[in-house]
């Protein structure tokens, strides 16, 4: 501890330690949801991205079920536009666990004309994964639906429970939310319906960097600074290293070291200036940052209640 002006006030070290408590609780918390997720209900999935929650949620479920391997499948809904890194590592891991991994496509409910694409300057599919993921989750007749959304990410999210009901056209209502009291997660539901289950719900972007670092756990490398060929456009970074991202040719190409905080659908994911290039560095980063990871989504920019609007039509 230091002493300042007559203050006791905690160092780094001190916070550290802190926060290895807070981790060890949160853990334990997620655990128990993802116990009573499989104790509830008959046919639940874990969405999966490949990106730093989903991933985090992998590790949870592997120690909730251990030394039995994960007792459902992995789900991506694929944009057709996501950063190849985050693909290559996806596959990968669901073959290194052994667990299932379905895989349904944005570009084949365009192509069925469920949905249309968007073009122009801001053009995005990440909202056109509704669609997908709706008609994903019929198919199966999954009726949990397990990801790794947060309370901290955007204040649309901090409205759900744990436990969240969607109805039969996988919708929520935000204004009918199931009170948790004491922890204790009701997972009933009527014929149609099905829960969107968030066991990270109450960790925040450091927490699940804390984690990571504790248990060492590998993820894609484009989390990690590296130099890549950027854009800039209304004051943030994008990739230049693909065919996605529109870019105007006034639009000048530079060399950067960057790295992502978030990977979602890559024509709204920018990139932020960044040295970090280990998992000790990037924890330090975050924990001195001032700006949320959501900061770098422009389609949560879209309108000041664009994530809302989204999940009351089923987006997760």
């Amino acid at each position: 501890m230091e002493v300042l002006e007559n203050k006791i006030v905690p160092s780094i070290e001190d916070s550290s330690c802190l926060q290895k408590i807070e981790v060890g609780h949160l853990e334990s918390e997620a655990i128990y949801i993802f116990r009573e997720v499989v104790a509830q209900f008959d046919k639940p999935v874990l969405l999966f991205s490949g990106g730093k929650d989903s991933i985090t949620l992998v590790r949870l479920a592997e120690k909730a079920f251990y030394p039995g391997k994960i007792p459902f499948p992995l789900l991506h809904i694929d944009t057709g536009h996501n950063f190849p890194e985050t693909i290559e590592f996806r596959d990968r891991l669901a073959q290194e666990l052994g667990v299932e991994l379905i895989v349904r496509n944005v570009q084949d409910s365009i192509d069925q004309g469920k949905v249309v694409e968007e073009k122009g300057r801001y053009a995005s599919r990440n909202s056109l994964q509704t669609t997908t993921l709706l008609d994903a989750l019929e198919e199966f007749k999954f009726d949990a639906a397990i990801g790794g959304a947060r309370r901290d990410e955007e204040k649309a999210r901090a409205k759900e429970r744990i436990f969240s009901v969607r109805d039969d056209f996988g919708q929520w209502d935000e204004k009918n939310q199931r009170p948790e009291l004491f922890d204790h997660l009701n997972g009933k539901i009527d014929l149609g319906q099905n829960v969107r289950v968030f066991p990270i719900s109450n960790w925040t972007e450091l927490d699940v960097w804390s984690y990571i670092q504790k248990e060492n756990i590998e993820i894609p490398s484009i989390y990690f600074a590296h130099k890549r060929k950027t854009f800039v456009r209304d004051g943030m970074i994008w990739s230049a290293e693909d065919a996605i991202v529109h870019r105007e040719e006034e639009e000048l190409v530079e060399e950067r070291m960057v790295r992502f905080r978030t990977v979602g659908d890559m024509s709204c994911t920018a990139a932020v200036l960044s040295n970090a290039i280990t998992i000790d560095k990037v924890v330090s980063e975050i924990r001195e940052s001032t700006i949320s990871e959501r900061g770098a989504r422009i389609d949560d920019k879209r309108s000041e209640a664009a994530m809302e609007k989204r999940k009351q039509q089923g987006y997760f």
